[in-house]
């Protein structure tokens, strides 16, 4: 997936209130019951429908790599979408989240000054409105980029101007821009 998008759902994780089954029996058995049968689990992980019986009776107990990774991926996508439902709409309007990042910021202060652009660590609580922008985003499917661009923004309003004598760069421009380094997210 991506950076940003990945860190939404990491923030919207942590609201479970059960951990997600770990052993690919358990994951298998869960998305059949999701999906209502074995063949339409078989068709989304791309495996015959005889394997994905196998692993709902346990005969098979260690998959490949791949198909592990997207049994996880599948599964955490479905796990509790009510929780996930209520963590989303929380932050959207009265929680807001909160982001951790290493990013590189350009303000338009000489070059040589405390202002040039630098790395720099940063802890930011957004508000709802914001952390809205950024689910709705996702939800519709925008890719790393756009979620990008809108964090960026983002930061640039609610962090804006706090060095002395500077002032942040539309985000357009060549010298007013996030580059994103780590990124974590968790919900207030």
């Amino acid at each position: 997936m991506s950076l940003i998008g990945d860190g939404l759902d990491a923030a919207v994780q942590k609201a479970f209130t059960r951990p997600a089954p770990k052993s690919a029996g358990a994951q298998m058995r869960y998305l059949v019951k999701q999906l209502g049968g074995t063949r339409a689990v078989a068709q989304m992980l791309r495996v015959s429908q005889r394997t994905v019986e196998r692993y709902v009776k346990n005969q098979i107990k260690k998959p490949r790599p791949d198909l592990a990774a997207r049994m996880g991926r599948e599964v955490k996508q479905r796990w509790q979408p009510q929780v996930r439902a209520r963590a989303k709409a929380k932050a959207a309007s009265s929680g807001g989240i909160v982001i951790d990042t290493r990013a590189r910021l350009g303000y338009t202060a000489p070059i040589g000054s405390t202002d040039q652009d630098r790395i720099r660590h940063l802890t930011v609580a957004l508000p709802p409105q914001y952390a809205a922008r950024l689910f709705d985003a996702q939800e519709a499917g925008a890719g790393d980029a756009r979620l990008q661009e809108i964090a960026a923004e983002v930061l640039s309003r609610v962090r804006g101007g706090r060095a002395a004598g500077s002032r942040p760069v539309p985000v357009g421009s060549p010298r007013g821009w996030w580059s994103w380094g780590q990124l974590g997210w968790s919900p207030v």
